[in-house]
């Protein structure tokens, strides 16, 4: 069964830059770009790089170890060395606040 987890007040978030958030083991990616709100897997799946401190072009992270980039919506890979996509995690904003739902128990 899948949970939300709330991350932070949606207030933390700068437009079209990246925040990490933990919970449990679940490294969390988010970003805000324009009133939409996108979270991923914070990991590289090429080099377990931080996604969140990435430069973010339109919808795609650039990891910034390789440059690898990441649709923020997918998960999907779009350059090398990346082949593998990363988790894309359900988002909602409720009462200001960034809830995200993960697919096990924490």
């Amino acid at each position: 069964m899948k949970e939300w987890y709330v991350l932070g007040p949606l207030a933390d978030l700068e437009q079209e830059a990246g925040k990490r958030y933990d919970i449990g083991e679940e490294r969390i990616a988010v970003f805000l770009i324009g009133d939409d709100v996108y979270a991923i897997g914070d990991r590289c799946s090429h080099a377990e790089a931080s996604l969140s401190e990435g430069e973010l072009f339109d919808t795609e992270v650039e990891c910034p170890r390789h440059g690898s980039s990441f649709d923020v919506t997918t998960g999907v890979p779009h350059s090398l060395p990346a082949t593998t996509p990363v988790p894309v995690y359900e988002v909602r904003v409720t009462d200001g606040v960034i809830e995200a739902r993960l697919k096990d128990p924490v």
